[in-house]
């Protein structure tokens, strides 16, 4: 039904919990593409043993390459782009699909929820290893306990393969890969997408950014995310993705009240600092 997309980077005890949460959690039978970096902890070893789909470079490429490469290859016009330091709990693909039912477009982009020790859509310690992960623990999180919610460009993400190649897909300057989620949502706003949603109901377990982003600064991403659409990541997850606020429908465009254009000025004010008096560009 789905291709799910995993980029690894010599992350191995996590992955094996990822695709074992996969296979153990999922009602339909998903095509699973593996993007191998580098791989010297038996990582590539262990994806040809189980004879999963996957793509290997020596080197670490990022989160967007890896993305947009094996997409390339899927073979499912539903993508499902994750990270390898996830566990996805029961249900999560039939709330996937139970959403997809509801609609009549390809312009979409749904997102899960994630539970994490910190932070996160729920508050949840499971571990924060593979050693001392407690996945039963997730079994006493209740159905619709976590609300669906607007505009969150969290992973796991679920898009039509049209949509993601009429945008061209991740943007690769955002190398290790921070920042390339809000652009990809902005590329999508463009495009003409409306439906962000996260769902409550589609939930995995988040070991906290232990992917082969890992070294990136979001400060950079951030920055290049401003010269690039010249307003801030903030700004735009406020005004226009309502980012983290009640799921009540499609987007209708930012409303532009007094602290829209407060908010705006001070986007500008910042653009021309990293444009013309930072060392930054």
């Amino acid at each position: 039904m789905f291709s799910i997309i995993i980029p690894s980077f010599n992350n191995i005890e996590y992955l094996k919990i990822c695709i074992n949460s996969i296979k153990k959690n999922s009602k339909f039978d998903h095509e699973l593409i593996i993007y191998v970096q580098n791989g010297s902890d038996g990582t590539l070893e262990y994806v040809k043993s189980k004879k999963i789909k996957h793509l290997y470079n020596k080197e670490n490429q990022g989160l967007c390459i890896a993305y947009n490469e094996c997409v390339k290859i899927s073979n499912n016009r539903l993508l499902v782009t994750a990270h390898d330091d996830m566990y996805f709990c029961k249900d999560w693909d039939t709330s996937f699909k139970d959403e997809l039912d509801k609609l009549d477009t390809d312009k979409y982009y749904l997102s899960g929820s994630m539970i994490q020790k910190k932070n996160g859509h729920y508050k949840l310690d499971c571990g924060d290893a593979p050693d001392n992960f407690s996945p039963d623990k997730l079994d006493l999180i209740k159905k619709d306990s976590i609300k669906n919610l607007q505009g969150s460009h969290w992973m796991p993400a679920l898009i039509h393969k049209n949509t993601w190649e009429t945008v061209g897909g991740l943007s690769e300057e955002f190398f290790p890969g921070l920042g390339s989620d809000p652009d990809f949502n902005m590329k999508l706003w463009l495009y003409g997408v409306r439906i962000f949603k996260s769902i409550g109901n589609c939930k995995v377990y988040h070991f906290s950014s232990v992917t082969s982003r890992k070294g990136g600064n979001y400060n950079y991403g951030s920055k290049i995310f401003l010269l690039k659409w010249k307003i801030t990541v903030k700004f735009f997850k406020k005004h226009y993705l309502k980012t983290n606020e009640d799921y009540l429908g499609p987007l209708i465009g930012p409303i532009k009240n007094f602290y829209y254009y407060l908010d705006l000025i001070k986007c500008k004010l910042t653009f021309f600092y990293y444009k013309f008096l930072s060392k930054f560009n």
